[in-house]
């Protein structure tokens, strides 16, 4: 055994190679990225072309360290999220994203078993079919949230809330489906639960410990230093690197431990992001302990004598220093953003890319069952949106019935409104009568420029929402490979060497849906984003007409 690694520089072919490689993703992403907001797709492709479904300029060995680092862009992306994520109105839309998810994974569950006619599939391969297509790309979710500027609004949060518990959904799956096997016996009680109970007792606990121990310790900790600013302590939390050492902490810590409570490590990252986007919201901090914690103590030394003399001889001010930001989502932009951009996410779509089995995929019975597969999946999560939806009552009665309810015979004053102020207005003298419709007039204005108060009739949120919810990626290749090696979904008469058919009209499935959904999500948001302008260039206030409540943040 080599007591260390011999270092040998590498061939010119080598270097131009990933060169290109690293170059081709970031061009492709920033393309993408500006035309449809969904430069992942680039990117993907670029996995493709470069990786062994395609040229296979990367060797094995090259290809595995992408996915390695790319898994850890991806950890970062749901971190950022969780970062992002306001507590209450996280609450406030608890029972709608609940449902959203519901919704989400329950219709292509079902829809799934559509496979034993299309495809003379089992109950179990199309059991294991719907697990791979129930979840939800947590990375391609949160990174078409990123580019259109919605991740830290009301229709971000409910779609980022529902996507992770599709994703918990998604990781029992996989620990169900590594256990399975080729025969149904395998399954315990234990492989089901044991993911379910460690992920409730972690969204259950994390609260419990940052209220009932977080917050305390951090209240007494400010306390201490407000009455010691000299102090070991005060001096230690002022230093520069301290906050991201305390983030990172607590991001590694919450990884590890769910991993090994036998969780998804993403929704532990989630949760750690959230919980640090508490600290910095809801905890009460001293105005002494937020300028400490921006600037290190002052030094006097010449530059401060030089400084007083300057001030004596110039009337100018001199501006303060301008304070650190120590908030979660500033360390994040500090140490992590660039990284993040240039290298982890790019190398996270780049190994989906690797996934994707494009040279077994073209025979003409897997295309077309392919793309019938695909469309009821696609159906599965845009049904999703419907909760999103403003349906009136009212507008589904008939016209007749409709009138007959609204007579004024028969409705009454504590049920439909006071239906005698309209005669008492007329009453009134011409001015106060004018004033009057001068204030309605101003009140109806005022009414249509606060985003807040208005909540249109649009399909533009729902459609959003399900085009978020298409995309599978990572969890979904993970859950079918998995099925595919432990022989689910191979039949007696499969060849050795080759992919079964449910294998690939379910690669098929995944794959459309990963492209589509952020294709259909992206030119969505760019017409919302035109109607905006448009609104704008009209010369009215409404701003967010077009989202109503679920664009405001």
């Amino acid at each position: 055994m080599e007591a260390s690694l011999p270092y040998h520089e590498p061939g010119i072919i080598t270097i131009l190679i990933q060169a290109s490689f690293l170059l081709v993703l970031n061009v492709a992403n920033f393309v993408l990225d500006h035309s449809v907001y969904c430069g992942l797709l680039g990117q993907i492709f670029v996995g493709v072309a470069w990786g062994t479904p395609g040229a296979k300029w990367l060797s094995a060995e090259v290809e595995h360290v992408v996915v390695q680092l790319g898994y850890l862009g991806l950890l970062l992306l749901v971190y950022e999220g969780g970062l992002s994520t306001s507590l209450k109105a996280l609450w406030a839309n608890l029972w709608l994203s609940s449902c959203v998810a519901i919704t989400g994974v329950s219709v292509p569950m079902g829809l799934s078993f559509v496979l034993q006619k299309l495809s003379g599939a089992t109950p179990l391969q199309a059991f294991a079919a719907g697990a791979a297509l129930c979840s939800t790309s947590l990375g391609t979710t949160f990174t078409v949230l990123r580019s259109t500027g919605l991740i830290t609004s009301r229709l971000g949060i409910v779609l980022t809330s529902a996507a992770m518990m599709d994703d918990v959904v998604g990781l029992i799956m996989v620990q169900i489906i590594s256990n399975l096997g080729s025969s149904a016996s395998e399954i315990s009680a234990v492989t089901i639960v044991r993911p379910l109970l460690v992920s409730i007792a972690f969204a259950g606990c994390a609260p419990l410990v940052c209220v009932f121990m977080v917050k305390p310790l951090t209240l007494w900790l400010n306390s201490w230093r407000i009455k010691h600013p000299q102090g070991l302590i005060n001096q230690l939390l002022n230093k520069r690197g301290t906050p991201w050492i305390i983030h990172a902490s607590v991001l590694i810590g919450c990884i590890a431990g769910s991993t090994y409570a036998g969780t998804s490590n993403l929704f532990a990252a989630y949760i750690a992001g959230a919980a640090i986007s508490w600290w910095d919201s809801e905890v009460s901090h001293p105005a002494s302990e937020k300028t400490a914690t921006g600037t290190p103590p002052p030094v006097q030394d010449q530059t401060a004598g030089r400084s007083e003399a300057d001030n004596s001889r110039t009337s100018e001010p001199v501006p303060e220093p301008k304070q650190l930001d120590t908030s979660g989502i500033a360390i994040f932009e500090r140490y992590y953003l660039q990284p993040l951009d240039r290298v982890l996410k790019p190398f996270f779509f780049a190994s989906i890319g690797f996934s994707i089995p494009i040279t077994e995929m073209f025979k003409g019975s897997i295309v077309w069952k392919g793309i019938v597969y695909t469309t009821l999946m696609m159906v599965g999560k845009l049904l999703c949106g419907v909760w999103l939806l403003r349906i009136s009552v009212t507008s589904l009665l008939p016209t007749k019935l409709l009138a007959f309810i609204k007579h004024p015979k028969l409705q009454m004053a504590h049920f439909w409104g006071r239906i005698h102020e309209k005669p008492k207005a007329s009453l009134q003298e011409p001015s106060q009568s004018s004033q009057s419709g001068r204030e309605a007039t101003t009140q109806t204005a005022a009414s249509h420029s606060n985003p807040a108060g208005t909540n249109p009739r649009s399909i533009y949120p729902a459609s959003i929402l399900g085009c978020a919810m298409t995309a599978r990626g990572e969890i979904g290749f993970l859950i079918s490979s998995i099925a595919e090696s432990n022989k689910i979904f191979s039949s007696p008469q499969a060849k050795d060497g080759k992919s079964s058919e449910i294998f690939l009209i379910v690669t098929w499935a995944i794959m459309l849906c990963t492209i589509l959904g952020p294709l259909s999500l992206g030119l969505t948001v760019r017409r919302v984003k035109k109607l905006q302008q448009g609104v704008e260039k009209q010369g009215h206030l409404v701003q967010k007409d077009v989202l109503g409540v679920w664009g405001m943040s």
